[in-house]
């Protein structure tokens, strides 16, 4: 594992995991991975207290961003400790509204009725809907995060930035806005920066459309 995003999802991870394989980091790790492979249950394993080895989760992995991995930052920094840290923040407010929109709203919908009524349709047909939100359901922090207001998510999100940079060597660590392009990204990581505009992906509507998606393949796979 050469570079450890540590920034939460909705902080333009999908963006970061794009231009992290266009600088030959790649394959990056993404819960698009964890959805879209085999290692839901891997994950969903670790998310229930298992010691499932690092090397078996990142197996052919040269970066991981978002959640899951976002939320074991600090054992995959201790972990890999030459790999370099990179921070994805965004205005917290900002992000407060983009988790409502998307993985939040998601969130409530995939625990109303309904959606209780599919997870367990899938429990029975030993589809992965169940296995995925029972992983995601099991993340550290996300039940905290789903409980709070608007200033109680602002303030989490402000702590997590200064607990990171606490934690960090600074020398291995970018606290990086992907707003701000190739130059600090390519600089940190000491590789040049590529022809063309830095990718812009996963915007809220996007999210929405590929979740939707997602949900009715993962409610017909095994």
């Amino acid at each position: 594992m050469d570079v450890i995003g540590a920034g939460y999802g909705r902080t333009g991870t999908l963006s970061l995991k794009s231009a992290l394989e266009q600088l030959g980091f790649g394959p990056c790790h993404h819960m698009a991975e964890v959805v879209h492979s085999e290692q839901a249950r891997a994950w969903h394993a670790k998310t229930h207290g298992q010691p499932v080895p690092w090397e078996t989760l990142f197996s052919g992995y040269r970066s991981s961003v978002d959640w899951p991995s976002a939320a074991y930052w600090r054992e995959t920094t201790a972990h890999y400790k030459e790999a370099k840290v990179v921070l994805s923040v965004r205005d917290p407010r900002s992000w407060v509204a983009s988790m409502r929109a998307t993985i939040l709203a998601q969130h409530k919908a995939l625990h109303s009725p309904p959606g209780q009524v599919l997870y367990k349709l899938s429990s029975l047909l030993g589809t992965r809907f169940a296995l995925i939100l029972d992983m995601v359901s099991s993340l550290p922090e996300l039940q905290s995060l789903v409980q709070l207001d608007d200033e109680g998510l602002v303030a989490w999100f402000e702590r997590h930035t200064a607990e990171v940079v606490e934690a960090v060597p600074a020398e291995r660590l970018l606290v990086y806005d992907v707003r701000q392009g190739w130059e600090p990204l390519c600089e940190f990581l000491e590789v040049p920066v590529p022809d063309g505009p830095f990718p812009q992906v996963n915007d809220s509507a996007q999210f929405t459309s590929q979740a939707r998606r997602a949900i009715r393949w993962m409610l017909r796979t095994r």
